[in-house]
């Protein structure tokens, strides 16, 4: 995929890039630090059909939500002989116990048999987190593990 930077003088960057049928999906990053998702008209890949805001934390979020798929469905094919072995995505949660803390504060490995594999923050995987990763809200940590030990992980990084 072919992703294109302009430079926008006076306002930031736009980073796009384009889909099959021919429209542009993309970003701007203000200089202030504004961050704008983009998509053009099919007719006009220069102009705007819409423009939606959005926080740090939603940009984030988005990029989370579009890259950890990617990761779990990999993991998933490599994983499909192995019966009874499963991947799942477990968000951190903001009331959770563990924002701000380490992964080896959860003790999942050693509470459940669980594997976090990797950690998928602001659209960036952090593979093989080690035991002093500090886990932040919003961050999508990508598991592997028995459905009984998956279970169990969602309930100790809700509930402590």
């Amino acid at each position: 995929m072919n992703v294109e930077v302009t430079p926008l003088p006076g306002i930031g960057v736009r980073k796009d890039f384009a889909l099959r049928n021919g429209r542009r999906i993309g970003v701007v990053t203000h200089r202030d630090g504004k961050i704008e998702l983009i998509v053009s008209k099919s007719d006009d890949p220069d102009a705007c059909l819409a423009e939606l805001p959005l926080t740090s934390d939603e940009a984030s979020a988005l990029a989370n939500l579009l890259g950890a798929p990617q990761l779990v469905a990999q993991l998933n094919e490599e994983q499909r002989d192995l019966p009874g072995i499963h991947t799942r995505q477990i968000p951190v949660r903001t009331d959770s116990p563990f924002d701000g803390r380490t992964l080896g504060d959860t003790a999942l490995r050693t509470r459940t048999g669980v594997s976090v594999v990797a950690v998928m923050r602001a659209g960036q995987a952090h593979p093989s987190p080690t035991p002093d990763f500090t886990l932040t809200a919003g961050d999508l940590l990508v598991t592997v593990g028995t459905s009984e030990g998956l279970d169990n992980a969602v309930k100790i990084l809700s509930n402590g």
